[in-house]
C-alpha cells in the first residue's frame, strides 16, 4: 500500500509518500493541476491512501482521488498542528508529519459530507446569497422612497406602493438607478421562488427533514440545512452508562440524567418511536469535526 501525506496549497502540494511493501520513501512538490494529475494517475490500480488537512480550494483534487478510487483521509488541522514537535514549520515538514501520523495510526480523521450532501448545500447557499442581494436592493429602494417623503415599509412592495415609487420625478441618474434596481428586484424574485420550491422538493425526499418540520417553527429551509450540516448520527460520540462522553477532548465530563429511566441516547440519533414533538438528541454532546 502507498501512503501519501499531502501539504495542500492552492497553487501546489508538497507530498511525502511511503510504500509499505517496499519501504520506498519519496518527496515531491507538485504544481496544480497538471503535475498533480500526472502523478496520481500514474498510481492508478494500486492501493493508495492520501491524507491531508481540511482546507479549501481542493474540490478538484478530491474528485480526482475519488475517480481513481483511492482512500482520502481529511484531518483536523488544529489537531495536526498540535502534534507538531518542532516550532519550525516548512511545507516538507508538514507533509512528513501527516505521513508519520498516517503510518502510526494517529491521524485525526474527520467526517466529510458526501458529494450529494455538498451539492445540496450549494442550493441552500445560492438561495441565501440571492436573498441577501434582494435585501440590499430593497433597502436601497426604501431609501429612495424615504428621500421622497414616502414611508410605507412593507407596503412599498405592494402594487400601490410600487406605483408611488415609480411615479416620483427624480434627477436623470437617480431615475436610472431606481429603474435598474427595480429590474434587478423583478429578476431576483422568481429566481428565489424557484430555489425555494427546489428546497421543498428535496425535503420531500428526506425523512429526517420531514420529521424535523413537525416541530413548531421549523420550516423546509431550516430542516434541510440542519440535516445536511449534522450528517450521519453515527459520527457523534456515544453516551456511556456513566454519563461521560466516550470520546475524550474538549467537552470534559458531562452527565445527563433522564427523568424517566436514565437512558442515554447517541447525539443526533433519530428514533422513530418518539412522538412528533419529542427529541432523540443527547443534550450537550460534542459535535464531530466537519471538513
Amino acid at each position: 500500500m502507498i501512503i501519501i501525506g499531502v501539504d495542500f496549497h492552492p497553487e501546489f502540494q508538497q507530498i511525502a509518500s511511503m510504500d509499505t511493501d517496499t519501504g520506498e520513501f519519496q518527496e515531491k512538490r507538485l504544481a496544480h493541476r497538471e503535475d498533480g494529475e500526472t502523478f496520481y494517475r500514474a498510481l492508478a490500480g494500486q492501493k493508495v491512501r492520501v491524507g491531508m488537512e481540511a482546507s479549501g480550494h481542493a474540490r478538484w483534487f478530491e474528485r480526482l482521488v475519488a475517480e481513481l478510487q483511492f482512500e482520502l483521509w481529511i484531518g483536523d488541522a488544529a489537531e495536526i498542528r498540535a502534534k507538531r514537535v518542532r516550532k519550525q514549520k516548512t511545507d516538507r515538514q508538514d507533509a512528513q508529519l501527516i505521513l508519520r501520523l498516517l503510518l502510526e495510526d494517529r491521524f485525526p480523521q474527520i467526517w466529510v459530507p458526501s458529494w450529494e450532501n455538498r451539492d445540496l448545500r450549494q442550493l441552500l447557499w445560492h438561495r441565501h446569497r440571492m436573498v441577501q442581494a434582494r435585501t440590499r436592493i430593497m433597502n436601497q429602494l426604501q431609501a429612495v422612497a424615504l428621500n421622497e417623503g414616502l414611508r410605507c415599509k412593507k407596503r412599498l412592495w405592494r402594487e400601490r406602493g410600487r406605483h408611488q415609487l415609480e411615479s416620483f420625478l427624480l434627477a436623470p441618474w437617480a431615475s436610472r438607478r431606481r429603474r435598474d434596481l427595480l429590474e434587478l428586484l423583478d429578476r431576483l424574485n422568481p429566481t428565489i421562488a424557484e430555489l425555494s420550491q427546489a428546497i421543498e422538493q428535496e425535503v420531500e425526499k428526506c425523512p429526517e427533514a420531514k420529521r424535523l418540520m413537525t416541530h413548531p417553527g421549523v420550516g423546509a429551509l431550516t430542516a434541510l440545512a440542519f440535516v445536511l450540516i449534522i450528517g450521519k448520527a453515527e459520527r457523534f460520540p456515544l453516551w456511556q452508562a456513566s454519563g461521560k462522553l466516550s470520546r475524550s477532548g474538549a467537552v470534559g465530563r458531562v452527565q445527563r440524567e433522564s427523568a424517566t429511566d436514565g437512558a442515554h441516547h447517541q447525539a443526533g440519533e433519530f428514533d422513530p418511536a418518539l412522538p412528533a414533538g419529542g427529541s432523540g438528541a443527547g443534550d450537550g454532546a460534542q459535535p464531530a469535526g466537519v471538513a
